[in-house]
């Protein structure tokens, strides 16, 4: 073989090992951008990748948001202490019967004696026209209540303590919600006195959202963003209902008109079962 012919050999050995190198190349290339598209994004040196949108911003437990803070509205449980609450005829909060834990306040169960056990609990301070707002959940066959415009009048009551009340309770297990009128004593209602109409609420172990919206003598209750209940405290209407219900003994009337007070704690009651409440707020509201 001549040196000519050796030269052509040696130049077409090189051209084909440069182009095999040239091919893994290439499939390395591909190889990495199939990898990055398996994963979510495209690899590329020129343009960085645009990271996804910041998500809404949502409003925690137990806190406010600041469009919720210029609009008035204050927190009634931090989601970490009793303060702003103390025992119903008591001058601090109860020692036991009560528990706070995971951004939760309510009682412990006791038996599902009413007010026995750590008994009812108020506000420290007491509200004429106001949007009360506040998120519960109940245990199985569980009774308890959400009270407003409670004073505390002496005697002491032997039960829980005078007031108005947005009923929390198992209306599938929980006898109560046999007894009464006409549905009365249900969820969401206005405790023996006016039953909650075309209400949804939520299977034990859910969340639900109540609300009880005053203003002047008109009041509202809400149960997962629908009113259920409305009513004039005062009216005529509204003092025969009391005279048909449970209210209509002297105890309830010694020092006025039941459920007629001005101005009054809200409380949360203790009816040995175990339920459990969070994201309570208030919004005082002018004088109608």
């Amino acid at each position: 073989m001549n040196a000519k012919r050796i030269t052509m050999y040696l130049r077409k050995i090189a051209y084909l090992l440069l182009a095999a190198a040239l091919g893994a190349c290439t499939q390395a290339t591909d190889n990495s951008r199939a990898t990055d598209l398996d994963t979510g994004s495209v690899a590329n040196d020129t343009m960085p990748v645009t990271p996804p949108p910041a998500a809404a911003q949502t409003s925690a437990a137990n806190a406010l948001t600041d469009a919720e803070k210029a609009a008035g509205w204050q927190l009634l449980f931090d989601g970490k202490t009793t303060n702003g609450w103390r025992g119903a005829y008591m001058d601090k909060f109860p020692a036991g019967g009560w528990r706070v834990e995971n951004g939760t306040i309510g009682p412990v169960e006791s038996g599902g004696a009413e007010s026995r056990n750590g008994g009812d609990i108020v506000t420290t301070g007491e509200y004429e026209n106001f949007d009360l707002k506040f998120e519960f959940m109940l245990s199985d066959s569980a009774n308890s209540g959400v009270k407003y415009f409670v004073v505390e009048h002496q005697p002491k009551p032997a039960g829980s303590a005078f007031g108005l009340e947005f009923q929390v309770l198992d209306d599938a297990k929980h006898p109560d919600a046999k007894m009464g009128r006409d549905g009365n004593r249900t969820v969401g209602s206005l405790y023996d006195l006016i039953a909650a109409k075309d209400k949804a609420a939520r299977p034990i172990g859910q969340w639900n959202e109540g609300r009880v919206l005053v203003q002047g003598t008109r009041v509202e209750h809400w149960l997962n963003g629908k009113k259920v209940v409305e009513y004039e405290r005062g009216s005529e209407n509204f003092r025969t209902l009391v005279g048909q219900s449970k209210y209509a003994a002297p105890a309830y009337n010694a020092n006025g008109r039941f459920g007629e007070a001005p101005k009054g704690h809200i409380l949360l009651q203790d009816h040995g079962d175990r339920v459990m409440f969070r994201n309570i707020k208030i919004k005082p509201l002018p004088k109608a």
